[in-house]
């Protein structure tokens, strides 16, 4: 276990045991995983989870610390770092690189709740999980020094390898405009259940299970305005001041269940031509590879690739400038939601190109490329993954209207 000291405001610091690993080395980690992540897709399929021994080896490479904090035994390094990976293990298995996404970029929120939240969760191991489900379908009632919590909340990536989790609730703010707003909640694992309602078509590794919590205290250290995220005035921040935690949570948040699609499209689209290229059509014997139309096909699925992965470069690149600069106009924030918010559906037209060209072996359970169709359909099922609202809302700012979206 890593060697754990106390700082002068009490709070844990850690003596970093491995100093030297470099971006570099974390994408080179994840590209060495991806094999091993192929071999076991099916059994994850099977089982409706992540193996055990595959968090383990996340672990092992040090993608969780990506986005923790320095003083928690995280790298710090760049959400560019982290995208990168997520992409890379989805040309693995999607499933397992999503839960790898989700449960990574809680170890980066979890610096924008009050200090002492982090320390209930790694004072005394830094390695904890958490997962979460933001749906604000929780109920909560102010008492003295907290709230008692209840409800039950759908899609919970990961839970089964977390050992905390955060949840959503709407609440009337003190002092705010007298509307229901949401907050996350952040809990044990001795505070709620984990119900088994993962019976899906894709993402089945995911393991996004149900949580129910049934009147527990959470205390009010361990409560977050989902408005103090927007406005980048979070308890933590005080603590955690270096730019990284500097960014909006949704324009972070959001690449989390979109950058997975990309990996997994590429992965799709190799197999396609590299098995497309052996195929002859049973009536003439012709080479498939040699008609016109498939051709296109690939080309059209090969320039969006280059697209998204273009798109998201320099987005995360202004992220940071941004956040260095505090320059966070609304117009800009609203066109970067919508950016990451229509990756999926670009996703969702290449990869529907690949299975309409796949033949009738497509339909047979465990191709890749239908493999590929059934995840990115479901991830473009995920509320952050709808671009039609942010679409919208930066259609009425260019208009002169308001900006309606907290979501940025």
């Amino acid at each position: 276990m890593p060697q754990v000291l106390k700082a002068a405001n009490g709070l844990s610091q850690m003596h970093p045991l491995e100093t030297s690993i470099t971006p570099d080395a974390i994408v080179e980690r994840a590209r060495a995983l991806v094999p091993i992540l192929q071999e076991r897709e099916a059994q994850a399929i099977t089982n409706r989870q992540v193996p055990a021994e595959t968090i383990a080896a996340f672990q092992e490479a040090g993608f969780f610390k990506i986005l923790q904090p320095k003083r928690y035994g995280g790298y710090e390094m760049s959400p560019a770092v982290y995208c990168e990976v997520a992409k890379t293990l989805a040309e693995g298995c999607m499933g397992s690189a999503w839960v790898y996404g989700v449960v990574a970029v809680h170890n980066w929120q979890l610096a924008l709740f009050d200090p002492q939240a982090a320390e209930d969760v790694w004072g005394q191991d830094q390695s904890v999980l958490i997962s979460s489900s933001y749906m604000p379908t929780g109920q909560a009632r102010k008492v003295d020094g907290g709230y008692r919590f209840s409800g039950r909340w759908a899609f919970s990536s990961g839970s089964a390898h977390c050992s905390w989790v955060i949840l959503g609730a709407n609440m009337v703010a003190e002092g705010g405009d007298g509307k229901a707003e949401p907050y996350n909640f952040l809990l044990p694992r001795s505070d709620y259940t984990i119900v088994d309602t993962w019976n899906v078509m894709g993402l089945c590794p995911t393991g996004s299970n149900d949580i129910v919590v049934d009147d527990v205290f959470v205390p009010e250290h361990r409560v977050l305005r989902e408005r103090d995220m927007f406005n980048l005035d979070c308890p933590g921040h005080a603590l955690n001041s270096e730019a990284l935690y500097a960014i909006p949570f949704a324009q972070l948040f959001n690449r989390t269940v979109s950058t997975t699609s990309i990996g997994s499209l590429r992965r799709a689209l190799n197999v396609f031509v590299e098995t497309t290229r052996k195929k002859r059509t049973t009536y003439t014997g012709l080479s498939v590879a040699s008609d016109p139309t498939i051709q296109k096909a690939v080309a059209d699925v090969k320039l969006i690739l280059s697209d998204l992965e273009l798109r998201l470069a320099a987005d995360l690149a202004e992220l940071e400038a941004r956040a260095v600069s505090g320059d966070w106009p609304i117009e800009r924030r609203a066109e970067l939601g919508h950016s990451t918010t229509a990756m999926v559906s670009r996703c969702v037209e290449a990869i529907d190109k690949l299975m309409l060209f796949s033949g009738g072996k497509a339909i047979y359970s465990g191709n890749v490329v239908q493999r590929a169709f059934l995840d990115i359909h479901c991830a473009r099922a995920h509320v952050a993954n709808n671009p039609y609202p942010y679409a919208r809302n930066v259609g009425g700012l260019a208009f002169g209207f308001d900006n309606d979206c907290m979501d940025l």
